[in-house]
């Protein structure tokens, strides 16, 4: 039997649970992402995301349970409007952020849009490839302590 995944608003209530979502090693490990202390996650959230009249957010949810975000942004260096997402470890492997990035397509209806995936995130790779974004480059960031992340970028036209 399929899970039913379905997006809704966020509600302030979902934030305790992303904030324990992004402090899996494993998954930052995977997305190429610091987790953030609890000040600077419930900062980053109620100013850079919800307070952010420009940004789309939707909670996840598989079944009753949420199970993650995502959500689209204009980056104000490039312009570029980008799509990221975050799933908790125990909905991996499940098709809920397939489900769940299809389901936000029709509702961000903004093209082109982007999105970067470390190389090493194989998972986000089909995620994105099965939404029809395709791969149009190749950048690097520098992460603290001088980590260097290799990255690919994705497009989705119109």
């Amino acid at each position: 039997m399929e899970e039913r995944v379905t997006l809704r608003p966020v509600k302030t209530d979902d934030l305790p649970i992303f904030f324990v979502h992004q402090l899996d090693p494993e998954a930052t490990r995977l997305a190429a992402f610091p987790a953030r202390d609890r000040a600077a996650f419930f900062t980053h959230w109620t100013t850079n995301i919800l307070g952010n009249p420009a940004a789309a957010n939707r909670t996840i949810l598989a079944g009753d349970h949420v199970a993650g975000y995502i959500g689209a942004w204009t980056d104000a260096a490039s312009n570029d409007r980008l799509i990221c997402y975050w799933i908790g470890r125990e909905f991996w492997g499940r098709g809920i952020a397939s489900a769940a990035l299809l389901q936000f397509l029709r509702f961000e209806l903004t093209r082109p849009l982007s999105a970067r995936v470390a190389k090493h995130n194989l998972g986000s790779i089909r995620v994105l490839e099965k939404a029809g974004f395709a791969r149009v480059g190749e950048d690097a960031f520098s992460l603290p302590g001088d980590n260097r992340v290799e990255e690919f970028v994705y497009f989705l036209g119109a």
